[in-house]
């Protein structure tokens, strides 16, 4: 039976392709040939080593000597056999066995097609079963310390998730279905986001071209008014006729750019607290070169100490308000002791620390592979430069959350060929820094292994033993609950070490999220309690919730140390001090590669 032009012939049961249609996949395919015959060429041509091995970041030390329990073994291989052969013969023979009819938990099967059609639901239920088993099977294995089991776990359910049939264009029923209702544009697409990705030797998650530094984001006016090799100080534009007596200085982490905390003009913590009458500073970290190979943590405290003292200075002010996040917050509360043990502490008036450790006992998955192979292995990929590619830290972030992070967008963009989406804070995400290599080397050995911050006299920085619990500076100590990069557990110790008045705050959300969350969107919430507690499970017991944005509380909080205000004149606006503009915000180190 023929049909008109383009349409196909259905002959003995089978779809018989025109030949329009013949022309038409030949020209994908040639596409297809042409695109990665381009990347070859320029790949040959590109110098050596631009790209980072990212192979060895899962690493696991295997231990001295282990066991494997017969016993457990075989009741595992006896249930993994038993599931296999029921499911075989209930795709075998329909109706011999009950089928599951509870919707597919696992986001990445809900779609209709992974159980309408009969060989996706075999491919998805087989799968799920040997993946499974094998998270199970590591409790087979007899002889492992807590930390080598959980590495196991780690590095077991990081494999299943790449294993997993929806990445694989062949055994994805949804990728397979675009690919003809786009006549094979998708294919072209996808394949184009592979290469241009593998070209840069980083994942992307957003779309870069819908973000301009200091126009759609980052963009809250501004003057860098102070520079070193090290850092640069922002000081941002007041939007109130008066404002707070004592200023506020912001320490991010140098592991990403300082814009988290000034998104778009919704979401960002600099606007609003402008907004709120707070003369708000901000210190740009320079993403790390050769010139930075031999910072230290004494270098990064002591750039807090000078940013603080400038500002000090500019203004005409005893004190300032700061802020650490992250590992930021980490070098703040040594900052901290180190000012209390010279007789500076008053130079703080007070101290907020957002999803910051100090203590790295309970520091999550990311300690699991913080060994002496790792370290090594950071030092190798740093080599003779003295610093770490930062698309090293990324990958590594991304892989605690593989599924969300890799996973995801390998089928969404380069199976799927999906545009990718103008979202501010994964653009941000994939705007890597590097990282100092004798810091970042300390930084893994001494605290997240050894964990000697946590120990009074367990560090030395310039010269002096620290030790937090000397320091009595009022404290607002912000937890993310579901913070994958610094448990809230983790968190909470930082409560037990300082000394002086202290508010904790368990924010909804994660390490960014959880941050990142301005009053206005009205979403997530927050625990508070005022009355003492031993453990975060005993604070979480007590607390009360509250719907919403933690940000008004902490604002409170700062008022509450001192509510006075002066005119927003004169020093109080940007460039109109002893510290001149350099340059509009957000500066130029943010831009540096």
């Amino acid at each position: 039976m023929t049909h008109g032009e383009g349409d196909t012939v259905i002959a003995a049961g089978m779809l018989t392709p025109t030949l329009d249609e013949l022309q038409h996949w030949t020209g994908v395919i040639g596409r297809a040939q042409q695109l990665m015959l381009e990347y070859a060429v320029t790949q040959a041509t590109r110098a050596p080593a631009t790209l980072p091995d990212f192979s060895k970041l899962l690493t696991v030390t295997p231990p001295t000597s282990f066991a494997v329990d017969p016993t457990k073994l075989v009741d595992a291989q006896a249930d993994f056999w038993k599931d296999s052969l029921t499911l075989w013969q209930r795709f075998l023979n329909p109706g011999s066995t009950a089928s599951p009819d509870a919707p597919v938990a696992d986001r990445r099967f809900a779609a209709p097609q992974w159980q309408a059609n009969p060989l996706f639901d075999l491919i998805r239920q087989s799968y799920q079963l040997l993946s499974d088993h094998m998270v199970r099977s590591v409790g087979a294995v007899e002889g492992l310390s807590d930390k080598q089991r959980n590495q196991m776990l780690f590095v077991t359910r990081a494999f299943a998730d790449a294993i997993a049939p929806s990445n694989f264009l062949a055994t994805n029923p949804l990728a397979l279905e675009k690919i003809v209702a786009t006549r094979g544009e998708s294919l072209i697409k996808g394949l184009e986001n592979m290469l241009a990705d593998l070209g840069r030797g980083q994942l992307t998650h957003a779309d870069r071209a819908a973000f301009v530094l200091g126009e759609t984001i980052a963009a809250t006016p501004g003057k860098v008014i102070y520079e070193t090799p090290l850092f640069q100080l922002i000081h941002y534009a007041p939007t109130t006729a008066r404002v707070a007596t004592i200023p506020l200085v912001v320490f991010p982490p140098w592991i990403n750019r300082f814009y988290i905390l000034d998104l778009n003009p919704k979401k960002s913590f600099v606007r609003w607290a402008v907004e709120q009458g707070l003369s708000v500073f901000m210190v740009s970290w320079k993403s790390a070169d050769e010139s930075l190979a031999a910072i230290i943590l004494d270098d990064y405290v002591a750039a807090q100490i000078e940013a603080i003292d400038v500002v000090r200075d500019l203004l005409g002010v005893g004190a300032v308000h700061a802020i650490g996040y992250c590992v930021a917050g980490t070098t703040f509360a040594a900052t901290l002791a180190l000012l209390t043990a010279r007789g500076e502490a008053a130079k703080v008036a007070s101290a907020t620390f957002f999803t910051a450790q100090v203590d790295f006992a309970s520091a999550g998955d990311l300690s699991l592979f913080i060994d002496d192979a790792q370290l090594g292995l950071v030092a190798e990929l740093a080599g003779d430069k003295g610093y770490l590619d930062g698309r090293y830290m990324a990958a590594a972030f991304n892989l605690l959350r593989g599924r969300d992070l890799i996973w995801n967008y390998v089928v969404q963009n380069y199976l799927m060929g999906e545009d990718y989406p103008a979202f501010d804070l994964l653009y941000w995400n994939g705007d890597t820094t590097n990282l100092p290599a004798a810091w970042h080397l300390s930084y893994l050995r001494d605290l997240y292994r050894d964990n000697l911050l946590a120990k009074p006299g367990g560090i030395s920085v310039a010269g002096t033993p620290i030790d937090l619990t000397t320091v009595t500076t009022p404290s607002y100590v912000q937890a993310g609950r579901e913070d994958h990069i610094a448990p809230a557990d983790s968190v909470w110790k930082l409560t037990e070490h300082l000394a002086g008045p202290l508010r904790f705050v368990l924010a909804g959300s994660g390490h960014i999220a959880g941050v990142v969350n301005p009053p206005d969107a009205q979403k997530y919430q927050y625990w508070t309690s005022d009355t003492p507690a031993a453990s975060l499970a005993e604070f979480v017991a007590q607390a009360r919730e509250t719907k919403g944005s933690w940000w008004p509380d902490w604002r409170g909080w700062l008022a509450a140390i001192d509510d006075g205000t002066v005119a927003a004149t004169r020093a109080r606006i940007p460039g109109r001090g002893k510290r001149k503009a350099i340059e509009d915000a957000p500066g130029r180190y943010v831009r540096l590669p």
